[in-house]
Order: structure tokens, then sequence, then C-alpha cells
């Protein structure tokens, strides 16, 4: 977008009326906490759901499976924003996207509220994958439109729609999970879809007075001849994709496990690709070359790091539900609140590390140092929660504060890397490439994902100390490597710090 356009979108937003920020943060805020509220919901229950027998409500898939394709969702959720970026940069603009978005958001979760068959499950995974990767990242960057670069109320801005993100990941577990585990799961399915049609009307009905013009510019609009041939090809590829898809299912060669193996590959393949396009650009200087180099080790680090985290709607999401002592201080807890944890964490911790990282200055760990630091606690977390199958067997039902602990060292070991993570990534993006340089900061959570498809499958009881075990020792283990280099990468990094 140009400057000039940048400045009538600020001058067209009120910019005093929600805790003395832009009034258009309110719909944001309220926008993306109801779509945190439906999405985090939703995940919530999706795994049992998935694995739980037919008379219990479930699809009464088999479990293995029902992680991997858990994780192949969260995978291809954060490989869809990059289409939703390009639709909003190119088509459209930020806040149809958001609109569009909510709308296969809600028609997902409805689908899921309908009792039915398995297709109809996969065609609501298709619209909620979809409509996420439409408003996920742009009503991010919306957010950025209300304040002029020089705003000195940008980041609190930002803090306060993150506290919006966690509020609604916070409680929707609580609600959702309660009604879907204890009731039904279609009526906790359609509790997330009122959450996100509240969401809808609160963006609709808001946003013009509140957000003026922001989100309305398409920043690099497509001509009448590129549009014309952009769509052609998408036509043709979905047209091709079609005809593939048609040919091998029947042949037997396009099945639930070579899908899996597909989105695998490709959560290596585009951020490898990427690397390799902005490395060899001439547009691309010399000291940016540098910078990239120091961040291929960063960005391995994260895939490893969200290998971890992610699992706790999968592995841990199963381990409360198999392996916990659910009746605990004479309170029934419901597998589905553990979900609540990371959230609730990080409403709590984030100030208190923002406030830490301010009071060393100077003195704080590097940014290599930091993501050894997230590593290490992730491993941390894994080791935790192998500790009661060692003392207590493989049988016995295991006290639920293990499961909080391993969730609240984790969140540690976020707070350590994925705010400083996305800081990295815009100081070290080629300037050419900052925008796809943050896009690709995200496919480090998709590859780990695709990557959790391929290993949630050797999880089970019999396994679970191998399983914690290797996994948990392997992060540190990297750790401890991303830290003894931790000199050698910050000098690739030519002054950043």
């Amino acid at each position: 977008m140009i400057d000039v356009n940048k400045q009538k979108v600020v001058e067209s937003v009120p910019q005093r009326g929600f805790f003395g920020h832009p009034k258009g943060l309110f719909t944001l805020f309220f926008t993306e906490f109801w779509e945190r509220f439906s999405y985090y919901g939703m995940k919530a229950i999706l795994t049992f759901y998935m694995y739980y027998e037919l008379s219990q409500g479930g699809l009464g898939m088999e479990e293995g499976m029902a992680l991997a394709i858990m994780s192949i969702y969260g995978s291809l959720v954060y490989m869809s924003g990059i289409i939703g970026g390009w639709l909003a940069d190119r088509v459209f603009g930020a806040s149809r996207a958001v609109f569009y978005g909510g709308i296969l958001i809600m028609l997902g979760h409805i689908a899921l509220a309908i009792p039915g068959s398995v297709p109809l499950f996969f065609v609501s995974m298709v619209l909620i994958v979809l409509g996420t990767g439409l408003l996920k990242p742009n009503v991010s960057s919306i957010v950025g439109e209300l304040y002029s670069e020089s705003d000195q109320r940008r980041d609190a801005g930002f803090s306060l729609f993150y506290m919006g993100i966690n509020l609604g990941a916070f409680l929707s577990p609580l609600i959702v999970g309660t009604i879907g585990m204890d009731y039904n799961f279609h009526l906790g399915f359609g509790i997330a879809a009122v959450g996100m049609f509240f969401g809808l009307a609160i963006f609709v009905y808001t946003r013009k007075r509140n957000l003026g013009l922001a989100g309305t510019f398409v920043a690099s609009p497509l001509s009448p001849a590129e549009r014309k041939k952009v769509f052609r090809r998408i036509g043709l590829g979905v047209l091709l994709l079609a005809v593939i898809v048609a040919i091998t299912i029947p042949l037997g060669w396009l099945t639930f496990e070579s899908f899996i193996v597909i989105v695998g590959l490709l959560g290596i393949l585009i951020p490898t690709s990427y690397f390799i396009v902005m490395y060899r650009s001439p547009r691309t200087t010399s000291v940016e070359r540098s910078r990239l180099i120091a961040y291929i080790p960063l960005f391995i680090a994260a895939i490893m790091f969200w290998a971890i985290q992610e699992q706790g709607s999968t592995i841990l999401a199963n381990y409360a539900d198999k392996r916990t002592q659910l009746d605990y201080a004479g309170i029934h807890i419901s597998p589905a609140w553990f979900q609540s944890l990371n959230p609730l964490f990080i409403i709590t911790l984030a100030p208190v590390f923002a406030w830490f990282w301010l009071k060393l200055g100077k003195r704080q760990p590097s940014i290599p140092k930091k993501f050894a630091l997230g590593l290490l606690f992730a491993g941390l977390s894994f080791l935790v929660i192998l500790l009661p199958a060692y003392f207590g067997g493989e049988d016995a039902l295991v006290n639920p504060l293990w499961l909080v602990l391993s969730y609240f060292i984790v969140v540690l070991g976020e707070l350590c890397l994925s705010p400083v993570g996305l800081s990295a990534t815009t100081k070290l993006a080629p300037s050419a490439f900052s925008a796809q340089t943050m896009s690709l900061w995200f496919l480090s959570s998709a590859a780990a994902q695709a990557m959790n498809a391929q290993v949630v499958k050797f999880y089970s009881p019999a396994t679970e100390m191998a399983y914690f075990g290797v996994i948990g020792g392997a992060a540190i283990l990297l750790s401890i490597l991303l830290f003894s280099f931790s000199s050698k990468i910050q000098g690739f990094m030519k002054g950043i710090r």
C-alpha cells in the first residue's frame, strides 16, 4: 500500500474510543476474540470426536489416524494463510478477506454440528482451513493499518489484540469443551458456530464507523490482463486436481496415509523453496543473504519447538483423556479443559516476561540464546510428562498436576521463542521479501505439524516413555547445539540483536 493510502486510512479511523486506542481496535478485538473462541472450542473436542466410538457420539476412527488428521489439519490451516494473504493483497483487500473467511469458518462449524458421516466431517475441515487462511492473517494486518508508523500506541494496541486472542482461546475449551464432552459433540460444535456468528456480526455492524478505510485498499491489485491469466491458471489447477483425485482414489493411491505423507512433504518443501528463492534473488543484498543464513537455524529450532507445543491438542489431549485421573479434589475434570491452560499461562506470564526482558536491557540473552531457552523448556515439558509412567507404570492413572506442569513449562518456552521469533523475522527479512518472510515464520508451525502427523502414530501407552523421552531429548540436544553456536549465528546477523 502506498504511503498516501496509508495516511488516508489512518485519517479515516476514529483515533479514540477503545482504552485510548483507535475505535477500530474494538471491532478487531472482538472479531478475533469470537473467531478464536470458535476455533479453539472446536479444536478442544475435535480429537475426541474423531476417535470416540459411534455409540459415544464420535466417528469411531482409529486413535493414531485421528491424531495424524488433527496434525495435518493444523498444518493446512497455517499453509492456507499464504493463499489468504495473497488474495487480500492482490484481489479483494483484507476487510473482505476477513468477512469471507468468517463465513467459511461458520459454515464449517455448522457442518460439524450436523450429525453425519465422515465425508461431511472432511467438508467441514476444508471450509475451516480455507476460512481461517483468509481471516487469520488479514485481521492482524488491519490492526496495523489503524496506526501511523510513528504512533507510540502501536505495540500496546497489538498487545491488547493479542489479549483478545488468548481470552477467546482460554474461555472456549471450558464452555464448548464441557458441553461437547458432557452432553453432545454436535451441540459443542454448534456453539462454536454461534461464536463465529457473533464475531461476524460485530465486524459487519461496526466496521464502517470504526474501521474507516482500513482493510479496503488492495495493496498490489491485479491488472485486468493479470486477473484473467491468474484465474485461468487457478481454474485449470482446480480442474487438474479434481481429475487427479477422481483417478487416484478409486485406484487406492490416494488414501489418508498417502495424503498425510504428501502434506508432510509440502511442509518441508514450501519453506525450503522460500529460502532458496529469497537467497538467490538479485533483490537480496549480501548483508541480507548473511542474515538469511542466520535465520535458518532459528527456523529449524522453531519447527522443533512447535512440534512439541502443538502436541498439546493431540498427544496431550489423548493423554488427558486416557491416562489422567479426571476426578480430582472433589471435581470431575473434562479432558478438554486442559486446552485452556496454554492461553491462561500466556495471559498471566506474558507481562512478566516483557518486564523481565526490559529490566535486563542490554544484558538480556541474544536472539539465538532465547531460542535455545525456548527449546530447552519444550524438551523439559516432555521429559516431565514421562516421569509418571516411570514411577507408576503405564496402567496407573496420572495426577492431573503433572499435565498442568507440562503445559506450564512449554509456555515458558513459548514466551522465550514465539514473540522473539516474530521480532527476529521482521529484523532479518530481506527488504524485498518482508511480508513473505513473515509468512515463512508461520510456516514453521505448518512444517512442525506436518512432521507430527508422521510421528504421532508411534505413540501408545506402551511406548509412552520412549516417545516423550526421544522427542524431549532431541529438543534439549538441539537447544545445546543452538546455544553452542549462538555466537557464530549472531555474527551472521550483521549487527541485528
